[in-house]
């Protein structure tokens, strides 16, 4: 009986890890942890404008603001920060996008789609997604990695810790997260260092 309980538990634990577990919040969204966002900036330098199309509570939109960045916030959702009802997956150069160099925290389940049309349909400059380290792994996302011009990889060496509906959750240390910088003209294999 212990076994059974134990492969349960563990079964939960994976499917949290890898997306499809019950309770999960809708609309993906998981509020981007200050730290996560300081060390991206301790590494990489960015733009003055940027656009934060993912904003959701506006955790990574609010760190960029108090360090001097014009930020623009957009969310297809309402979570009470920035302007709501704006599908980033629907947006077009034609359209007068403000910025293209980005940073976001988007949704995991979209990501492939996400890194897609940011790369070949709007042509960002730069872009930083902060995204799970396991978007590394799987056919169907290293072909498009290999087709785009991703710089580097930054693993996070202390697991992050963030919030389902704004409450911490027990196991919720146990993914490994990585900041991905694509910048527009960069050839070559991405690199990885640590932070």
């Amino acid at each position: 009986m212990k076994d059974t309980v134990m492969n349960k538990e563990s079964w939960k634990i994976a499917q949290s890890i890898v997306g499809t577990s019950k309770g999960r919040p809708e609309n993906d969204f998981y509020p981007t942890p200050k730290e996560s966002i300081l060390s991206l900036l301790d590494v990489e330098v960015f733009e003055h404008e940027i656009w934060e199309c993912a904003c959701g509570n506006g955790a990574i939109s609010d760190v960029l603001l108090s360090k001097g960045f014009s930020v623009t916030s957009t969310d297809l959702y309402d979570h009470g920060y920035g302007q709501s009802g704006i599908d980033f997956l629907s947006t077009h150069l034609g359209d007068g996008i403000p910025s293209k160099t980005i940073i976001t925290n988007p949704p995991f389940n979209i990501i492939y789609e996400w890194i897609e049309h940011s790369i070949f349909d709007l042509d960002v400059d730069k872009m930083a997604l902060f995204a799970k380290l396991s978007l590394l792994e799987g056919v169907k996302r290293t072909k498009l990695l290999e087709l785009t011009p991703l710089k580097w990889v930054y693993v996070f060496r202390k697991r992050q810790t963030l919030t389902r509906n704004g409450e911490k959750k027990r196991n919720s240390g146990m993914i490994a997260f990585a900041w991905y910088v694509w910048e527009k003209g960069y050839k070559g294999n991405p690199m990885v260092s640590w932070i």
